[in-house]
């Protein structure tokens, strides 16, 4: 994930699982350990769009739902993914072995988080920077891939993230999936 993205989900987390609408540029950084420049340049595409408004010293969170649709639609999902591969075991199964360093993505994040499933699935969207037990537990084949690794450069998942990976995915009944999380999104981003 790009790290003006990273600002975004950390302003979006503020916002949704927080419900805190002012920050600071300087807090921001430090809790990403990142650039204050890189911050400012990300708030930048926000200010621009009415999203933020820039105060002295803070920011405040005008529009929530604007940086959520904003970063999903300049997400690039498939730059992230570092590792894909066929595992021929059903769905369950596979999640089942999954090491516990891992977090669940996209649709099987969906189904731990709200133990509901608006649509069957067929693969399955990790997190991780542990390659080496996962090509262990999944070794790589030639066949269409079912098991999908992205980098992980965060600490957890969260709902704006969750909605921006569903966002992104191609398969059909991921249509399902999001029409879903936006009934559960519109309440907290009306």
């Amino acid at each position: 994930m790009k790290k003006i993205e990273l600002v975004f989900k950390k302003i979006l987390d503020e916002e949704i699982e927080n419900k805190n609408k002012t920050l600071t540029q300087a807090s921001i950084a430090k809790a990403l350990k990142i650039s204050l420049s890189t911050v400012n340049h990300a708030l930048s595409y926000l200010r621009n769009m009415n999203a933020v408004k820039i105060k002295p010293q803070k920011f405040e969170i005008v529009n929530a739902k604007k940086i959520l649709f904003y970063w999903a639609s300049i997400r690039n999902f498939e730059k992230d993914i570092i590792y894909k591969t066929r595992v021929d075991l059903p769905i369950k199964e596979i999640e089942k072995k999954m090491p516990n360093d891992i977090t669940f993505a996209a649709y099987s994040a969906y189904k731990f988080l709200f133990k509901d499933m608006p649509a069957d699935y067929s693969e399955i969207y990790v997190y991780s920077n542990n390659l080496d037990e996962l090509k262990k537990r999944f070794p790589e084949t030639k066949n269409e891939p079912n098991l999908f690794v992205l980098r992980k450069d965060f600490e957890k998942m969260s709902l704006a993230l969750l909605f921006v990976d569903l966002w992104n995915l191609k398969e059909w009944y991921a249509k399902d999936f999001l029409n879903v999380m936006e009934k559960k999104l519109y309440g907290i981003l009306a």
